[in-house]
C-alpha cells in the first residue's frame, strides 16, 4: 500500500520507509529532522513541467499526462518505491499545500499501475 503524507506531518510508525519525491528541498525542514529512506528528487517532475503546472487543478489532467510521460522515461527512477511497496507499506512525502493536485497524487496512480501490471503479467499463460 502506499501512502501520501505532507512533510510537515510527523512521522509514524505504520509509514514503512518514507520516500521525499520533490525535487527542491522543502521550505522550513531540517534535513536531518525528515526521517526518510531517501529523497528522491529524479521521479520529481521536471522544473519545467512543475513550473508550468504551477498547482493549478485545471492544469492536472495534462500534468499527470506529461508526467507520467517523464516517468516512463525514466523507470528506473521509482524502482525503489515499487520494490519496498511489494514488501509492504510506504510513504511518499510532499511539500504542497493542495493534497489532491500534486506530483505525489499522480506518482502514487503511476507506481500502482505499474504494480499492477507485475502482478497480472506474473500470472501463469493458459
Amino acid at each position: 500500500m502506499i501512502k501520501l503524507k505532507r512533510v510537515y506531518d510527523p512521522a509514524a510508525s505504520a509509514d514503512g520507509p518514507r520516500f521525499l519525491v520533490e525535487r527542491l528541498w522543502p521550505r522550513g525542514v531540517k534535513k536531518n529532522a525528515l526521517q526518510l529512506e531517501a529523497w528522491l528528487k529524479d521521479v520529481a517532475p521536471s522544473a519545467g513541467l512543475r513550473q508550468w503546472f504551477g498547482h493549478d487543478p485545471g492544469k492536472w489532467r495534462e500534468f499527470r499526462q506529461r508526467y507520467f510521460r517523464e516517468l516512463g522515461e525514466k523507470p528506473e527512477a521509482i524502482e525503489s518505491i515499487v520494490e519496498a511497496a511489494k514488501h509492504g507499506g510506504v510513504t511518499l512525502l510532499y511539500s504542497s499545500h493542495d493534497t489532491e493536485h500534486n506530483n505525489a497524487v499522480a506518482l502514487k496512480e503511476y507506481v500502482e499501475r505499474k504494480l499492477g501490471k507485475k502482478r497480472v503479467s506474473r500470472k501463469p499463460a493458459a
